[in-house]
């Protein structure tokens, strides 16, 4: 009966690790196909390759019209993340500190940008903004995907904070220190990680926004993604690949610095 029993946690165990696998060449796959088409020397995304090029990667960067989209990207991104980090920050830490009531409702109202569907938010957006003359700008492009990035800022930085030993900053500011210097000193540091991890999500996230840009933006202000979805309506080539190529390469850039980042904040938290 034992043996039965470890026979029958084995074939369990392998079907579950096969699933995985499954699973995951399920998610990988579609986004790694995208890759060799970028380098086809012929003029259709489609298989088999005809030969090996570099010639819409000379078309993107040759081009004025995806030029300009990543440098709009480039442009609106960095600022976003920056505003939605400082956001995030000080939300998390009066929602850590603070005793008052409806903290889970304010908790949830600043998180439901990541919950509602984007459409909703996006359509949203287009009335709110319009009525403050925001529409077309890139100020209002910054602020709505500022908006979409505080919740993962959030998120992260509430639960470094949660584990974080508050008699810390007690301890700096019987020595002295402002709030302002014991927050820059003693708590930053250890909430770094965090911070980090939180910025770089909500880069993601407003380096990847398509819909909120196609309700907010004019057609000087395309975003990369925003460009590749009207090229796929309007003039499919294989730049389109090569544009998704780079952005698949520095979104594993920033999966890497987030691991580094995790680990780290492990370190800290394990006293190592």
């Amino acid at each position: 009966m034992r043996q039965q029993g470890e026979v029958g946690i084995r074939l369990w165990n392998t079907f579950f690790n096969f699933y995985g696998a499954a699973m995951l060449l399920f998610l990988i796959v579609p986004v790694l196909v995208i890759v060799p088409l970028s380098f086809n020397a012929g003029s259709f995304l489609s298989y088999p390759l005809t030969g090996f090029s570099l010639r819409w990667y000379r078309e993107f960067f040759n081009s004025s019209e995806w030029l300009g989209a990543l440098g709009n990207s480039l442009l609106i991104a960095p600022l976003a993340t920056l505003l939605a980090t400082v956001l995030g920050v000080l939300a998390s830490v009066g929602l850590v500190r603070g005793e008052f009531r409806g903290k889970s409702l304010v908790m949830a109202v600043l998180i439901s940008p990541m919950i509602a569907p984007v459409v909703i938010v996006a359509v949203g957006m287009f009335f709110f903004f319009a009525k403050l003359s925001l529409l077309n700008s890139y100020l209002g492009l910054v602020l709505a995907h500022a908006m979409l990035g505080v919740p993962f800022v959030v998120i992260t930085v509430t639960a470094v904070l949660k584990n974080y030993d508050h008699n810390l900053t007690r301890a700096a500011a019987s020595l002295g220190a402002s709030p302002l210097l014991a927050f820059r000193k003693v708590t930053f540091p250890l909430i770094a990680p965090g911070v980090f991890s939180g910025a770089l999500f909500a880069f993601a996230t407003s380096f990847d926004e398509v819909i909120v840009t196609l309700f907010l933006a004019s057609p000087r202000q395309r975003t990369l993604p925003l460009q590749m979805f009207a090229g796929i309506r309007e003039n499919l080539d294989p730049t389109i690949a090569a544009a998704a190529t780079m952005m698949v390469g520095a979104a594993l850039v920033l999966l890497i610095v987030m691991e580094i980042l995790r680990r780290r904040s492990e370190r800290l938290r394990s006293g190592t």
